[in-house]
């Protein structure tokens, strides 16, 4: 391992005397981070040369002061970003990926293996394979037949693909709440899609999917565990029965939520048990790493319960599978080309925090406390009510107006006021769009002036965000305290007549 000194050294040397670990997350992780890459590109230009020596072509050569300069410009663009690794940025579903994943994916990188063909990437597939087999064994999957994809999309939209062969001319539904894709990968697909409408809590709504499981026009149902908007958990555990009842196919979309399986539990800071452990008996599931997997874009991954679906995919590629007569990924999948970066990152990752409730469960349980600690102090105000209890880590929540005009424009002066704060000071949240009837529907009354407007909403997927949680409400407090909203035409009309 290369030597080191200066303040690289003092930082890996104060990292390793501390007991959590030695390579930690963030910019604490920056040196020991820097050194492992560094041997990565020591060791894998050895292996490079020990197929011999060649003069690299001179059309792919770049000077030094253009390199610097480029490379000066990257970094100062990049800039211009939120910071998705600070706990002040809770808004949208976006964090870094874990330090390890950087490494195994950078480190592969510098062979840029393709995962389609056991002809492209003979390392990274095995490692593919191993870290689907984990995936499967989290949700009690026995056989299955699965693999990595570039996104969470991808991977739904091989599942509905599956999901038409095996039922032609059937539908397939899911909940109002599902991810927006469904509607749009079933247009995609040619397959007629029905949207179940969801009871107070953002949960598919069991007597509407029974009724419509009884036109016998269905043969999938999708059930969402960790609605991308709510978070909201579908009752797998309920919903398994009815689609058995009637001859249907179940999918999971466990895109957001599928990690939440390893602390589902139903502990104070866990998640119920029933819906997670229901989808050891679906028929597909999808997960997406890149959330809580701790991975860069784009890792996705698709698991069958029955591998027989294999047959059909079709394959007439005449110049790929010719280095093995076992299974190519690519032989199961829709995807062709396939960054084995991907799968090297994630196995990497799994074997420093396995999937286990003292491994990656571990760093969901932070973000779940944060949520429920976050929900008792907006109860407890007086300047903020909660729209709906957390089933996972996001949190939905509006400041205290009479009129839905006056939630959303409060609502809009949080979002865009916290992130023009100083860097230091600054707070990043997202909002949500409601309507009376989802208002009403949650107990809440308040006048409907208009037809949809913007409550706050916020995800801790952070384990960082737990210690917080005290901060990030005073600062929500604070910003609605300045805010003034600006008097409507009619609020101005009504007091110029008085």
């Amino acid at each position: 391992m290369t030597a080191m000194s200066g303040p690289h050294h003092d930082a890996r040397a104060a990292s390793a005397k501390d007991p959590t670990g030695w390579l930690q997350a963030g910019p604490a992780g920056a040196a020991v981070l820097a050194e492992q890459l560094q041997t990565a590109v020591v060791e894998m230009s050895k292996w490079m040369h020990e197929f011999g020596e060649f003069t690299p072509h001179p059309s792919l050569a770049v000077g030094e002061e253009a390199l610097v300069r480029g490379t000066a410009e990257l970094r100062d663009r990049l800039r211009n970003n939120y910071p998705f690794f600070h706990p002040s940025y809770v808004g949208q579903m976006l964090k870094p990926p874990h330090p390890a994943a950087v490494i195994g994916y950078l480190s592969t990188m510098l062979i840029n293996p393709n995962n389609h063909a056991l002809d492209g990437g003979p390392a990274t597939a095995q490692m593919e394979k191993e870290v689907v087999t984990q995936l499967a064994r989290m949700f009690g999957l026995a056989d299955h037949l699965g693999h990595l994809t570039s996104s969470g999309t991808i991977a739904n939209l091989e599942a509905l693909f599956v999901a038409r062969q095996t039922h032609p001319g059937k539908a397939i539904a899911y909940s109002s709440d599902a991810h927006y894709t469904h509607s749009r990968m079933c247009h995609l697909l040619g397959v007629s899609g029905r949207a179940v409408s969801t009871r107070a809590d953002g949960t598919m709504d069991l007597e509407v999917l029974e009724t419509l499981l009884q036109t016998g026009e269905v043969g999938t149902v999708v059930a969402t565990t960790g609605t991308t908007g709510l978070g909201a958990v579908d009752p797998v555990d309920q919903i398994m029965p009815l689609c058995r009842r009637y001859g249907v196919r179940i999918h999971v979309d466990a895109a957001y939520g599928g990690f939440f399986r390893l602390i589902a539990d139903d502990t104070t800071d866990g998640v119920a048990a029933a819906p997670f452990a229901a989808i050891a008996d679906c028929d597909s599931v999808v997960l997406d790493p890149h959330k809580h997997g701790l991975q860069p874009y784009g890792c996705g991954a698709v698991l069958f319960a029955d591998p027989g679906v294999a047959t059909h995919y079709l394959h007439d590629s005449p110049y790929t599978y010719f280095t093995s007569n076992e299974l190519h990924l690519g032989e199961i999948s829709l995807e062709c080309s396939r960054a084995g970066a991907a799968a090297a990152a994630l196995w990497l990752t799994l074997q420093l925090l396995p999937l286990t409730p003292e491994g990656l469960g571990a760093v969901l349980r932070p973000g779940r406390r944060a949520a429920l600690a976050w929900a008792e102090r907006i109860e407890a105000s007086d300047e903020l009510t909660l729209y709906q209890r957390p089933q996972l880590d996001i949190l939905t929540y509006f400041p205290n107006r009479s009129s839905l005009s006056e939630v959303d424009a409060a609502s809009a002066h949080v979002l865009n006021s916290g992130m023009e704060r100083p860097s230091a000071e600054a707070l990043y949240v997202a909002t949500y769009s409601v309507n009376a009837a989802d208002l009403e529907g949650r107990g809440h009354r308040i006048e409907a002036d208009v037809p949809q407007g913007r409550i706050l909403r916020s995800v801790l997927m952070k384990p960082e965000t737990e210690e917080h949680v005290p901060r990030l409400h005073d600062q929500v407090l604070d910003l609605l305290a300045e805010f003034q909203p600006r008097p409507t035409a009619q609020n101005r009309g009504r007091a110029e007549s008085c």
